[in-house]
């Protein structure tokens, strides 16, 4: 049986289908609701109100105590609405997948990952980037010991670090190693400074225990 005819499925080439598929039949089951997705579950699958959203909206942010109004498409990420959107670059983006924990921030002062988020998703909420951690220009007791104890190289994860450490010292003032290295768990460093960023951590803790806060 020559190549041709086994490349044919009744007079339809394996190509042409898969090109069809990709092309208009998953497409258009979807846009529609037809076949797929039916119209009545799109709108439980995205959310209420989600077959009224296209193109672009219009959407208010409260970034660092301020509120931001930003024109963003629904698909955007909260990390791409702060870097692109706000100029906003301390939150770093490595990964985009969320692996990595360089582009965590606080959210109603919880660690959570940018990239990972929605931006229409968090209206509403008290978001804090790495920028917005010192409202009077000082550095934070974590940031100072980041600096005093040598936890960064490159610096690309060190943003993450420090939003992870905060939270987990609001959380916890005084965590042993091991709930240090758990608070820490999601964020990665390429460069291997796991020990200097323990030690910072510690001393961080340490320094806030005994008041010394930055004004």
């Amino acid at each position: 049986m020559s190549e041709k005819k086994n490349n044919k499925v009744k007079g339809i080439t394996r190509r042409d289908f898969l090109k069809g598929l990709g092309s208009g039949a998953i497409g258009s089951a979807i846009l529609t609701g037809g076949g797929l997705i039916p119209a009545e579950s799109k709108a439980e699958l995205l959310g209420p109100g989600a077959e009224k959203i296209h193109g672009t909206q219009k959407i208010e942010l409260l970034i660092n105590g301020k509120k931001e109004r930003l024109t963003v498409e629904p698909r955007t990420t909260l990390l791409t609405a702060i870097r692109d959107k706000l100029h906003l670059t301390g939150t770093k983006e490595v990964c985009d997948r969320g692996q990595c924990g360089a582009c965590t921030v606080l959210i109603d002062e919880k660690p959570m990952l940018a990239c990972m988020m929605l931006a229409v998703d968090v209206r509403g909420k008290a978001i804090t980037t790495v920028e917005g951690l010192s409202g009077s220009g000082k550095l934070t007791p974590v940031q100072e010991a980041f600096v005093e104890k040598d936890a960064l190289m490159c610096g690309f994860c060190t943003p993450g670090f420090v939003m992870a450490a905060t939270a987990l010292l609001k959380k916890n003032p005084d965590p042993s190693l091991e709930e240090i290295k758990q608070g820490l768990a999601g964020n990665l460093c390429r460069c291997g400074t796991y020990p200097k960023v323990f030690e910072a951590v510690k001393a961080a803790a340490a320094k806030m225990r005994k008041g010394v806060a930055h004004e």
